[in-house]
């Protein structure tokens, strides 16, 4: 067995994730020797972990190729999803040094798992193999699977903890049942490989054209899960409400990054020409997304109405906004609109971590130490007591409508106008309708803060690390929502096309 050279594994491109992974072994170790009651210490060695590979992404971003034998791929898509999710990691740090203290659960593995999962994310990005796509699969799982029962022995974060890790389990297995069943129709694992294998199943000659539509489909279902897409969602309010707040977020945004991520890679990639029958111009894959898209979009969004607690409304409201990212999805089948369609889901998600980290910020910046205080109604007088965090409240719940000059509209437009262009007319009616039934649950926050009698909460919660969050979040809902060209010129060169990913 001849060993790679350095030249072939190139190693340099990998930098990014493979320092942050490496950066988390190191800290595990380092933590050992920090006092307990000193563990911020910890928290800001993993935020300059983060901020590393942060400036290391950037020094890679123009810089496309492959490493590890063609095995991980360093283009402008991975790069512009690892800053979206790096950011994530950042902001969840500051929101939790703080929060970690006040509920008497600041251990520094806490951060070392945050650094795991945020890793794992990252080489999710950059998958180029079905077998590198499930271990990043795991490696950004069961870190979150600790991390949501990180509260123990409280019950509701056990049974988050509990719930997350068995259905993950079942989805872990789906995706690898898919992988198994498309590895055999093709030969191979390796996702330009396959796509030239899918080109001879159509042409009769030799892959099963079945098994590809199988594989397809459950792999669709095991990463529908990550992303909370209906009928995959049922995880997500009950893990929402009982995981600490700060993985919340962090789990809100960067397990649909992860997901949406490999999803497109695997779609684009490998099973762009998967057609179902002789002469079909879409992928056979595009009436199954857009139709599990409508189903997400309708159930999130109706069933977030009758919400009481403001961390289930954010996770119903996180399920419909999966719904619009999977349109996007669905465009990028239509043969001439996928670069638009990559472009728009990725804008979607910087939009998303920007608008929905915010709102989990000054949701917990009212949470009591005991978990209490999430109730929508914990909310009304906010704007007598608090006014600017009212205020910026306020913000996000619009961007979360999709009102303009804020982040959510951009988002909202650039996947509205790629499913048009896609001729997914009826889906965009969806999204349009269902837009307009998220403004009454978003509102109804607004007219507890500022219209409806109450002291208010003094928000003791609104420590100076959970402000910087708050405000960190909030400039960019506003900058994005204002000069959206600055999201538009950064995704303007992503694009996933095969031919730059052949080692």
């Amino acid at each position: 067995m001849q060993l790679p050279s350095l030249s072939e594994l190139n190693l340099g491109l990998t930098v990014p994730a493979l320092s942050l992974a490496l950066w988390a072994c190191i800290l595990l170790v380092i933590d050992l020797f920090i006092p307990r009651d000193r563990k911020s210490v910890t928290a800001w060695l993993a935020a300059g972990g983060v901020v590393f590979a942060f400036i290391a992404n950037l020094l890679v971003y123009r810089d496309p190729g492959v490493a590890f034998m063609g095995l991980f791929v360093a283009d402008e898509f991975a790069g512009f999803l690892n800053i979206v999710v790096l950011l994530t990691a950042f902001i969840a740090i500051l929101m939790s040094v703080d929060y970690l203290k006040r509920t008497g659960i600041e251990r520094g593995e806490y951060y070392v798992l945050l650094l795991m999962t945020t890793s794992g994310i990252m080489f999710m990005n950059s998958a180029n193999d079905l077998a590198v796509v499930f271990i990043a699969l795991e490696l950004l799982s069961i870190p979150l699977y600790v991390l949501a029962a990180f509260r123990a022995p409280e019950e509701r974060s056990e049974e988050a903890g509990l719930k997350y890790f068995i259905l993950g389990a079942f989805a872990s297995a789906f995706f690898v049942f898919g992988a198994a069943l498309i590895y055999g129709a093709t030969g191979s694992s390796s996702l330009p490989v396959i796509v030239d294998a899918v080109g001879r199943a159509l042409a009769g000659e030799g892959s099963s054209l079945l098994l590809l539509l199988m594989g397809s489909g459950l792999i669709l279902a095991g990463l529908g899960f990550k992303v909370a897409v209906v009928p995959f969602h049922m995880w997500t309010p009950d893990v929402y409400e009982g995981a600490p707040t700060p993985v919340t977020a962090f789990m809100s945004v960067g397990a649909k990054v992860g997901g949406f991520a490999a999803l497109l890679r695997i779609l684009l990639v490998a099973l762009p020409a998967l057609t179902v029958a002789e002469g079909d111009a879409v992928a056979g894959w595009q009436t199954a997304t857009w139709v599990v898209a409508a189903l997400t979009l309708i159930l999130g969004n109706i069933v977030a109405i009758s919400q009481t607690n403001i961390k289930r409304l954010l996770a119903y409201s996180s399920i419909a906004h999966a719904g619009y990212v999977l349109m996007a999805v669905a465009a990028a089948g239509t043969p001439g609109v996928s670069d638009q369609a990559t472009r728009a889901a990725l804008i979607y998600l910087m939009a998303y971590m920007f608008t929905n980290l915010g709102a989990f910020a000054v949701a917990m910046a009212i949470e009591k130490d005991d978990g209490s205080g999430t109730s929508l109604d914990d909310f009304k007088g906010l704007g007598r007591s608090r006014p600017l965090l009212a205020a910026i409240m306020a913000v996000f719940m619009l961007s979360l409508t999709g009102i303009p000059l804020t982040a959510g509209f951009v988002g909202k437009w650039v996947v509205f106008q790629a499913t048009i262009e896609a001729g997914l007319y009826t889906l965009a009616v969806i999204g349009v309708l269902t837009s307009v039934i998220s403004a009454f649950y978003y509102v109804r926050v607004i007219v507890n803060m500022f219209l409806e009698d109450g002291e208010g909460d003094p928000a003791a919660a609104a420590t100076p690390y959970v402000q910087w969050a708050i405000y960190l979040t909030f400039a960019g809902t506003l900058v994005l929502g204002i000069i959206p060209s600055l999201v538009t010129n950064l995704s303007g060169p992503v694009a996933l096309a095969v031919a730059s990913l052949v080692p």
